[in-house]
């Protein structure tokens, strides 16, 4: 325990909270101390005030249940037992714009899973085998902020996870125009069927806010450090979608057409995909899966009940690709959208930034 750096969970009791509490629960480096949320959780253990709606499917870990649960707000009571935070609280964008801000002037580093400090300028935005180095502008941020050690990062939208990896993967045959469908699974909504019954058997075209995200976010991703800031990059490809919730627990399917400036072989491409690593995979971190995006030959794959989980649902899952009569090429991508999406993404950026110094003991 003493090695570990202590962590504390904003947003505990939600389902984005309960992913960081699981997948935290034998991690190496890093030991969940301290829960916190809402006013009316506060001061309850944490077993009582999450009570029924525990929505993982392995059992609540032992370790956590006794936890006395802390008011978010009380800022400084939160910070003082704790190296850094991992952030899911469900509030206004300003609300947590506010409070994640605070947190990190109190000295400590906050990595978040919410979108309110998506675009602000000195955040970064990061999936980390794509944009590590985007964490350099936290040395700016930091200087805003009058901070020391404390900063706030933060992961992009779970919709982009299962097409943004695979066409980053291609930039150097120069993506152009991409349009993509996404196939959203209800947890992204942070329900189960058991609390959102009216999705068996049914489809809705509308997720607010998703389209955008899905349009514009990955070309942050593909942004550049300049001026103290992560410039939007200009020359990227021109990305259309639909964002569509499906009756599927857990795992976002897109349904990708790519028009190339530099148009690849199919083998060039797949090859792309099954040798892409990244900064996590070189320095083995925790959470990095072995092989980030498997290319997969069968017609019917990948499929939701066969490959969510994929290393241990990080990883990313390709399959159908195919020449187009439009467009040059069509796929399909299948990513984890609460695993590699939300918690598991920001924990692989947790480890990141440790073993890049940027988090430490307090």
């Amino acid at each position: 325990m003493s090695e570990k750096l202590k962590v504390g969970v904003l947003g505990a009791t939600g389902m984005v909270g309960q992913r960081f509490i699981a997948l935290l629960e034998h991690h190496p480096w890093f030991e969940v101390v301290t829960v916190a949320a809402s006013p009316r959780s506060a001061g309850k253990t944490y077993e009582e005030a999450v009570g029924g709606r525990w929505k993982m499917t392995t059992p609540m870990p032992e370790a956590v249940k006794k936890l006395v649960v802390y008011n978010v707000n009380e800022v400084e009571k939160v910070a003082a037992t704790v190296d850094f935070v991992f952030s899911a609280v469900d509030m206004s964008k300003d609300e947590i714009k506010a409070i994640e801000e605070a947190y990190a002037k109190t000295e400590t580093p906050v990595v978040s899973n919410n979108s309110a400090h998506r675009w602000t300028p000195d955040v970064p935005m990061v999936v980390p085998e794509l944009n590590p180095e985007h964490f350099e502008v936290i040395k700016y941020q930091r200087e805003r902020l009058g901070t020391k050690r404390g900063f706030v990062a933060v992961k992009p939208n779970c919709s982009i996870q299962s097409y943004a990896p695979p066409l980053f993967a291609l930039k150097d045959f120069e993506p152009k125009e991409v349009v993509v469908t996404t196939y959203q699974a209800i947890s992204g909504a942070g329900k189960t069927f058991q609390d959102w019954p009216e999705m068996e058997g049914n489809i809705i075209p509308f997720i607010g806010g998703e389209e955008e995200k899905s349009e514009q976010e990955p070309l942050r991703i593909w942004g550049r450090l300049e001026d103290g800031v992560i410039k939007k990059c200009e020359d990227g490809p021109k990305i259309t979608s639909q964002c569509i919730r499906v009756p599927i627990l857990n795992g976002h399917t897109a349904a990708v057409f790519v028009n190339f400036g530099k148009k690849p072989s199919k083998e060039e491409m797949i090859e792309r995909w099954r040798n892409f690593k990244g900064l996590p995979q070189e320095l083995n971190l925790p959470s990095a899966p072995k092989q980030f995006i498997q290319y997969l030959e069968e017609d019917n794959r990948p499929q939701v009940v066969l490959d969510v989980d994929y290393e241990n649902g990080m990883g990313i899952s390709v399959g159908r690709l195919r020449e187009d009569s439009l467009y040059d090429y069509k796929f399909v991508g299948l990513s984890h959208n609460t695993v590699r999406g939300a918690a598991g993404g920001a924990v692989l950026c947790a480890e990141l930034l440790k073993a890049q110094g940027y988090i430490t003991k307090k």
